[in-house]
């Protein structure tokens, strides 16, 4: 199926690969902040993740090991936000882009031996039957494990803060840190497992970069990923669905440029290089004019028992 000399059964795969990194780091980003924690340092944690996740993955041969120790180490890193930012009451923001500070020279002092290796990659997981359909099972049935993980988070996320009381407490301490604790929920104590989780997921969002879409080490490969991701929850209005739009829509322009460009559009490179990032800025100001947001309301906040 070929529209405008681009082959759509070629892109929509090209484009669930190329969202998938940014669509994890944002769901977990948008976990975090329906607690009422604003974590800035998705990327520091997604680059930490594709390193440890590469070094993992070339040293066993194993890509799932490599993927497990990246939600590790995305998770370890994640901590460190929240002890300073739960416990010793430091500034959200200023924390998280130190974070990010933090990952960026990490993983480039450790990846530094590996780069110039490739690292073995998924094997392609075929969903019986579905898979064989023609034309929509080569675009949407014939992915990675990773990426049916991706749409699986997004689809329990959903359900927990919709229907469970887990959710609900989630949301109660993320709109009303007082209130919540009033009623004797654990603030920081369910803020810290919201952060922790969103580490993990950005830890896997790297390792898929470097496993995965470009299955080698390259320093600052993310290129800007956790802050796409950040971008995100705010355009989906801290819901998970909406994530996966905002995802899907930012991976489709990546991916669309990319096969303008080999096609030979007159259009000069840097303005197609640029344009995922443009649209993406574009979409958010038009969101901050014309629509309603609905950030938590004790997003960034800190928050002290004794208070």
């Amino acid at each position: 199926m070929v529209m405008f000399g681009i082959d759509l059964v070629l892109l929509i795969p090209a484009l669930m690969i190329s969202a998938t990194p940014v669509l994890l780091a944002a769901i977990g980003e948008a976990v975090v902040e329906k607690s009422g924690v604003l974590n800035l340092g998705v990327e520091g944690m997604m680059i930490t993740g594709a390193v440890i996740g590469f070094i993992i993955a070339v040293n066993t041969q194993i890509p799932i090991y490599g993927f497990i120790c990246a939600a590790f180490a995305g998770a370890l890193l994640s901590v460190i936000f929240a002890i300073l930012t739960q416990y010793m009451m430091s500034n959200q923001v200023a924390t998280g882009l130190g974070l990010t500070m933090v990952g960026l020279g990490l993983s480039a002092l450790i990846g530094k031996p590996y780069e110039g290796i490739k690292s073995p990659t998924l094997t392609k997981l075929e969903i019986p039957i579905l898979s064989d359909i023609p034309i929509l099972g080569p675009m949407i049935f014939s992915h990675d494990a990773i990426v049916y993980f991706s749409i699986f988070i997004i689809a329990s996320v959903a359900f927990i803060i919709k229907k469970t009381r887990i959710g609900l407490i989630l949301r109660a301490v993320g709109e009303n840190q007082d209130a919540a604790h009033a009623l004797g929920y654990k603030v920081i104590r369910i803020r810290f497992i919201a952060i922790m989780f969103g580490g993990a997921t950005a830890g896997i969002g790297g390792a898929y970069i470097s496993l995965a879409r470009v299955p080698q080490w390259t320093e600052g490969m993310t290129a800007g990923a956790g802050w796409i991701a950040l971008a995100l929850v705010v355009f989906a209005s801290w819901k998970p669905w909406r994530v996966l739009v905002g995802a899907y829509l930012f991976g489709g322009i990546t991916v669309l440029q990319l096969n303008l460009q080999a096609i030979g559009v007159a259009i000069p490179v840097e303005i197609l290089s640029m344009s995922p990032y443009l649209v993406t800025i574009v979409v958010l100001v038009g969101i901050s004019l014309f629509g309603h947001q609905t950030a938590p309301g004790s997003l960034a906040r800190p928050f002290h028992a004794s208070q």
